[in-house]
């Protein structure tokens, strides 16, 4: 199932994105890159979510711009200006809002690393209808958690303990605040377990049970 490239209106400039469509109307999901860019295996997990019945807009944050190192990737995630982010996500969330290929008309986000942390930062600025997270959080001062009201789903993994003890701090300070939060930790697992382009850090079990978790939760709150 093979998307295509759109664009859409970002607070009077224009942004871009990955859209892969299902054959029938279907909920939407956002999926957010790693600091890598709006690549291949981002572009394949949009399709795949096109294959499990979901709308799914992949916004290149980078506009145009893809690393293949991980300093040029870092140097891109450095250079992104969070305000313009912003605006480039509200701009994904109004475009699937307005497609009449969804429906429902509910939206979550869904990203992996910089875009694990971008999830819950959309989820903290407007009012999603559900958020996952993949070994991210946010490191932002403008992000508020106090902001996000939609349900939240994180996946981390047991190797990757910086990341991981951040993103359990994040999930406690959302539960005593009353928000609704899932939280796995993947045994045996490093950083970027669900990217199969990279060998050395992919993890078959914990990407698979992720991912049938994620199906889950999207299925149960945007039905």
């Amino acid at each position: 199932m093979a998307g295509d490239m759109v664009s859409f209106p970002s607070n009077g400039k224009e942004a871009s994105g990955y859209l892969a469509k299902p054959p029938e109307p279907g909920p939407a999901v956002i999926v957010l890159q790693e600091f890598w860019g709006l690549n291949d295996d981002i572009k394949r997990i949009a399709d795949r979510f096109a294959g499990e019945g979901f709308v799914a807009l992949a916004p290149d944050m980078y506009h145009g711009q893809v690393a293949t190192e991980p300093d040029e990737g870092r140097k891109l995630a450095m250079e992104m200006q969070l305000d313009q982010a912003a605006r480039d996500l509200e701009g994904a969330v109004q475009h699937l809002k307005q497609d009449a290929g969804v429906s429902p008309k509910k939206v979550g986000s869904v990203g992996f690393c910089m875009g694990g942390g971008l999830s819950l930062y959309l989820a903290s600025l407007y009012p999603m209808d559900a958020c996952v997270t993949y070994y991210g959080a946010p490191r932002y001062a403008e992000f508020k958690p106090e902001g996000i009201t939609a349900p939240v789903l994180a996946h981390y993994a047991e190797l990757d303990p910086e990341t991981t003890g951040r993103g359990k701090k994040l999930a406690d300070d959302l539960r005593a605040a009353g928000k609704d939060v899932e939280l796995h930790v993947y045994e045996g697992a490093h950083h970027s377990f669900f990217n199969q382009t990279r060998p050395e850090m992919y993890h078959e079990e914990a990407a698979e049970k992720s991912w049938q978790r994620t199906i889950a939760f999207f299925r149960n709150h945007l039905a």
